[in-house]
């Protein structure tokens, strides 16, 4: 079974923009429960579809199969509204791969970077742009980002 062992960090600064690759993603929901939410996904001329489970701490099951676009393009007609956009930036600090992705709709303003972990206790060195850690927070999980979008927070 894959598991993803993820840890979210807000970002206070666009320092992740100087060695990062940029990639557009469109992402939709066709579940939304808490035991299991079903993404689409299509990210330049790739498309997936992900089945995550039940989070437990950090952790939490994943599986992640390739889809034609044209699948997936149809797929995003059918998922809980609205779809999330965003631009993800991918970049290596410390020997870690980083991701942050800057959102983009009813979710504009929002930035969050993520760290993908093999272990829940591995070590790593948070870069200078990273702040408080929201690891723990749901209101900045993509798919809760559907119900309660960014925008319509209370600041």
């Amino acid at each position: 079974m894959a598991l993803e062992i993820e840890r979210k960090f807000l970002v206070t600064d666009d320092g992740y923009k100087n060695s990062a690759k940029k990639t557009l993603y469109r992402q939709g929901y066709l579940s939304l429960t808490p035991e299991r939410t079903v993404r689409v996904r299509i990210c330049d001329d790739k498309a997936y579809l992900t089945i995550k489970g039940n989070l437990n701490g950090i952790t939490r099951p994943e599986f992640e199969y390739s889809i034609p676009v044209s699948d997936a393009e149809v797929l995003l007609s059918m998922c809980e509204k609205p779809i999330i956009e965003k631009y993800r930036y991918t970049l290596t600090y410390d020997g870690v791969t980083w991701i942050v992705d800057e959102f983009s709709g009813d979710n504009e303003g929002l930035v969050i970077a993520e760290v993908e972990l093999d272990d829940e206790n591995q070590p790593f060195s948070k870069p200078g742009w990273a702040g408080e850690e929201v690891s723990g927070d749901p209101r900045y999980y993509s798919s809760n980002l559907v119900r309660y979008p960014y925008k319509s927070w209370n600041r």
